[in-house]
């Protein structure tokens, strides 16, 4: 495997790591910690606290997406076509998701926050505002499950993707 390959894995390696981390420990902590104080706001401040965490790693996972689509061509040669396209469309959607995550759901999320003057938890169930936010935590959970699900998948193309023109091991 090649040496830019290797860094550009890592990259993606990371970014996946923190968006697992993100998922499975920043969020749920952040809701039962301060849920645990019965406080009448708990919701609201768990949320901006999960807001700004994850504002980061959608923008991160932009990122970190469009700089390996930039370097894709300097390893072209280390892929078959199938695994090539395979490796770029899935950087595509890694970056799409993470794009749309940020500046188009929460960005709506965001809104309604603030039109609601962090008044969610007390809004009934039925209220429009309420309902539309819970709908766009759907679309905000799986966004990042699919920018997670193809930076996993891209990885193992990267890993496994490689064409076989040689048996001599590379450093």
């Amino acid at each position: 495997m090649y040496k830019l390959d290797r860094l550009r894995i890592s990259l993606l390696a990371a970014w996946l790591g923190i968006a697992l981390y993100f998922s499975a420990v920043v969020a749920p902590s952040a809701f039962g910690v301060l849920r645990s104080f019965n406080l009448a706001n708990a919701a609201e401040l768990a949320g901006t606290i999960v807001s700004r965490s994850l504002s980061v790693v959608n923008k991160s996972g932009l990122i970190v997406g469009l700089l390996l689509l930039i370097t894709a061509p300097a390893v072209r040669h280390a892929y078959g076509r199938a695994s090539f396209v395979l490796h770029c469309a899935l950087l595509a959607i890694v970056a799409l998701a993470s794009g749309v995550g940020e500046w188009v759901i929460a960005a709506k999320m965001r809104a309604l926050r603030a039109a609601m003057q962090g008044q969610i938890d007390q809004a009934p169930l039925t209220d429009p505002d309420r309902v539309a936010f819970a709908a766009l935590h759907g679309y905000s959970v799986t966004a990042l499950s699919v920018a997670m699900i193809g930076a996993l998948i891209v990885i193992l193309v990267m890993i496994f993707g490689h064409e076989r023109r040689d048996t001599t091991p590379t450093t």
